[in-house]
């Protein structure tokens, strides 16, 4: 390990799975002895790519950060460069190859490894490329280091039995391998135990966790099992995949009190015909069946999806079959992409590849419809009293227009005049929705009441410690919430859209 403190960076890319794996790249670092450089910092003595294979340009964004740091990396003796990830995963030594002043290439399956490969390149001075083939250890025994203390993820499974046509990361991350439920829990009640307040569960397909116990109700159980925790005051899961989503799952969401309102369930397409092509096992008639049963229990749900347009083969008449899905679904939120070839795909290989300017045009009308029915559906909030999770960092404008900001229970973002009494990230404010916009809610009134919690405590006391790394807990989790997801993601076939 480095005889004098080094500072490392983690620059992530991709989806919630990758956002988690960085806590987890984090902690490790930490254990082994670096610190996070600041933010100020020119650059860190170690950097480190947590990289993304779904996108079309996720090779050439990779390369053009490596690029800019190898000169960086040649003015300054010792410092190492590492990626890892599903690109990593997929390319292996074609990395070194393109960039040879990569110091060290790692695989989805073997996070653990970071620091001795990091420390091997050091000494034996050559680039250290090591991937596993399979699971080394579940990520949940690695140390993490968390970002915040009111909201944390927690890793139910990892890999995805599905062969979707458009999609590579089952081959990058290998099968569905489930957490034993106590081990979840476990997971869970350490969390709350430090402030957490909001936990996340996490699964390229989140709802078909037990499929690898032979439990097909697992998930349900699950669910309900979070809901007798003492303090924990919100639950969420990321993603769910229609085929699995069942109605017991339904009826624990509507009946266990802190699971919120809000659901994120992939359509990548309307149009049945497609769905087949993309060998998704449901159609749209399955689809808008899920849809109209969760509004049933949960009126108020808030219902976001993933949608790929342009898939191949795809007509206008298919591409109209998505517009009618939308309008019937009335989601709050979709994250909209245009289809990417990504070699090794059976898609890439088929015929009917849609032309760019064709994908543009029909990109730009589903937006255009979906932004209408967000702004919609949020002005039906107007006039509602909700409380707020205050968040830190959601709020870009926050300094300027003197708000703070955070999440209602159905993850809507809402910003919020300032109150007289100080308000810390992870306490809860009540206030009353005043206007809305596509994609926020704005309460201009100051909030009507303030519950300073657990987790503003754990906050302000993470503020106010000196800046040398904590201890990292090995094998359990610190507190922390999930850093906001990368803009590109999640959807277009990623490891959250499943």
């Amino acid at each position: 390990m480095p005889e004098v403190t080094r500072t490392y960076e983690v620059r992530t890319f991709g989806c919630q799975m990758n956002v988690h794996d960085s806590e987890r790249m984090a902690g490790l670092l930490e254990q082994a002895g670096y610190v996070r450089a600041g933010k100020d910092a020119e650059t860190a003595d170690v950097v480190v790519f947590n990289t993304c294979a779904v996108r079309e340009n996720a090779d050439n964004r990779l390369y053009g950060n490596l690029g800019q740091l190898a000169p960086k990396k040649a003015a300054r003796p010792g410092m190492q460069i590492a990626v890892g990830g599903c690109l990593a995963q997929k390319d292996r030594d074609t990395i070194t190859r393109r960039a040879p002043w990569v110091d060290v290439v790692f695989g989805t399956h073997n996070v653990g490894k970071l620091p001795v490969l990091l420390e091997r390149a050091r000494v034996q001075r050559e680039a250290q490329v090591e991937i596993a083939e399979s699971l080394e250890a579940f990520p949940s025994t690695l140390p993490t280091r968390r970002e915040s203390p009111y909201a944390a993820w927690v890793s139910v499974s990892v890999g995805c039995n599905n062969t979707c046509t458009f999609c590579i990361v089952p081959a990058l991350r290998g099968k569905e391998k489930d957490r034993r439920p106590g081990d979840v829990l476990a997971e869970v009640e350490a969390l709350v135990a430090e402030g957490v307040l909001e936990i996340t569960l996490l699964g390229q397909n989140v709802n078909a966790y037990g499929s690898d116990m032979g439990d097909r109700q697992a998930f349900s159980k699950l669910l309900r099992a979070c809901g007798r925790i003492e303090g924990l005051e919100r639950v969420r899961f990321t993603s769910p995949h229609p085929r699995d989503f069942t109605d017991d799952v339904i009826e624990a969401m509507a009946e266990t009190e802190n699971v919120m309102p809000q659901l994120h369930m992939p359509l990548q397409s309307g149009s049945s015909r497609v769905l087949k092509a993309m060998r998704r096992s449901y159609r749209q008639e399955r689809y808008l069946g899920i849809i109209e049963k969760v509004r049933a229990a949960m009126p108020d749900a808030a219902i976001s999806t993933d949608i790929i347009v342009g898939f191949p083969g795809e007509t206008e008449e298919d591409f109209q079959e998505t517009l009618h899905v939308v309008r019937e679904a009335r989601f709050a939120q979709a994250f909209t992409f245009q289809y990417s070839k990504r070699p090794g795909t059976p898609a890439a290989e088929m015929e009917g590849q849609v032309p760019k300017e064709v994908v543009q045009e029909r990109y730009e009308r589903l937006v255009a419809l979906q932004e209408e029915i967000s702004w919609s559906e949020n002005k039906r909030q107007v006039g509602r009293t909700v409380e707020v999770l205050v968040a830190e960092g959601e709020g870009r404008k926050d300094d300027a227009t003197r708000r703070l900001s955070g999440r209602a229970p159905d993850n809507r973002l809402v910003h919020f005049a300032r109150p007289a009494e100080p308000v810390r990230p992870g306490d809860m404010v009540t206030v009353e929705i005043s206007y809305a916009a596509p994609h926020h809610l704005l309460a201009e009134a100051p909030p009507s009441g303030v519950r300073r919690t657990r987790a503003g405590d754990a906050w302000e006391l993470r503020n106010a410690a000196p800046a040398e790394p904590k201890g990292v807990l090995l094998g359990l989790p610190t507190v922390g919430a999930p850093a906001p997801a990368p803009a590109a993601q999640p959807g277009g076939g990623g490891c959250s859209v499943c």
